[in-house]
Parts: structure tokens; C-alpha cells; sequence
């Protein structure tokens, strides 16, 4: 049976709990919020573990909805202002940032490392190194590149993201595009790999 029930949301306010949460826990205290940001659940942050001292950049007048904004210990995400983040997840290793009046649909991915190693070897070590019986500290290190998504810009449903990245001013990613190289302003593109589908001005 559909649930109809409507969504409710929330002011972001750092170090506190949303009352009537189903998660019950607190939102990170290393964030900074513009006005009228709001969120349905601190589960938003269930992978949240950075310690900088300020980890989260959220401009004013943001909607995260059903989102998760899951960062390593260095991880620095910045949101813009006027933006609406639904079902989407924002993964940082290092350094995602989102700028203005931008619209992340369901599903979506946005990742800037590939979080464990591409060579058949260290890939084998790394699967060792975080196994139960494993050691954290042997883990490979892996290369994180930052992501760049600039204003004005619309990403479609299940469309992935992937480290270096840059997505220039009023680019649209078509739902189901897995983006691996730069997509200039005000292109749109489709497939996997992504590719433009209209002129570049």
C-alpha cells in the first residue's frame, strides 16, 4: 500500500536532535547552515565521519530529503544556496562541492574516490585490510579527486558522478548517465560514458 503521508521537514541546526526523529541522533556539530535549510532526518549523516572543524557547507534556503552525505575523516562537502538534494548520495573522501540553484534528483551518486584500489592486488589487500579479521591501517591508499558541480546545474535520476569531475554552469545530466570526465556549462548529456546530446555553445 502507498504511504501518502506527507513529508516533514526540519531546520538543520548543528549538534542537535530532530525531534520525532526514527533515527535519534544528533546532527553533526562540524557544519555550518544558511536560513531556512531543512531536512526530514538526521539519517542524512549516518556515514557522516569527518573531523574538520568544519565539514559541511550548507548555503541558505536547502532542501535534503531522504539524502545521505557520507564523508571519510578529511571530507569536505559544500552545498550552495537555493538547492533541493532528493534521494541522492554525496560520498566524499576529500572535496565535493555544489554551487548554486542546483537540483539532485533520486538515486543519484556523486563520488570523488573510487574508495578501494583498481589493481587485481591491492584490490585483495585492501578487501583483507577491512575484513572483520582485518587490519584498517593496512588498508592501500587511494587517490581522491574533488568534484566540481557549478550553479544552475540538473542531475537526473540514477545519473553517477565520479572523482575530477567538473560540471559546468547549467549542464543537465540525464537520468542514468554515469559521468566520468567534464561536462562543459550549459551541455547536456546521456549514456555510459556520458556523452553530449546537444551542440556545445
Amino acid at each position: 500500500m502507498e504511504n501518502n503521508e506527507p513529508i516533514l521537514f526540519h531546520p538543520i541546526i548543528p549538534g542537535e536532535a530532530i525531534a520525532g526523529d526514527w533515527y535519534n541522533k544528533k546532527v553533526p556539530v562540524n557544519i555550518v547552515v544558511g536560513e531556512n535549510s531543512v531536512i526530514d532526518s538526521s539519517a542524512c549523516f549516518k556515514h557522516f565521519f569527518s573531523t574538520l572543524p568544519v565539514a559541511l557547507q550548507i548555503g541558505a534556503d536547502v532542501t535534503l530529503c531522504r539524502a545521505s552525505i557520507a564523508t571519510e575523516k578529511n571530507g569536505f562537502v559544500k552545498i550552495g544556496n537555493h538547492c533541493y538534494i532528493s534521494g541522492a548520495s554525496i560520498i566524499a573522501a576529500e572535496k565535493i562541492i555544489i554551487g548554486d540553484r542546483v537540483f539532485i534528483a533520486g538515486g543519484v551518486s556523486i563520488i570523488d574516490s573510487d574508495f578501494h584500489p583498481i589493481a587485481p592486488a591491492a584490490r585483495l589487500a585492501d578487501t583483507i585490510a577491512i575484513s572483520p579479521i582485518g587490519n584498517h591501517a593496512h588498508r592501500p591508499v587511494v587517490k581522491a579527486l574533488p568534484v566540481t558541480i557549478e550553479d544552475d546545474v540538473w542531475i537526473g535520476y540514477n545519473a553517477t558522478i565520479l572523482k575530477g569531475v567538473t560540471i559546468g554552469a547549467g549542464a543537465i545530466i540525464s537520468p542514468g548517465a554515469l559521468v566520468t570526465g567534464n561536462v562543459p556549462a550549459g551541455v547536456t548529456v546521456a549514456g555510459n560514458p556520458a556523452k553530449p546530446i546537444n551542440p556545445i555553445p
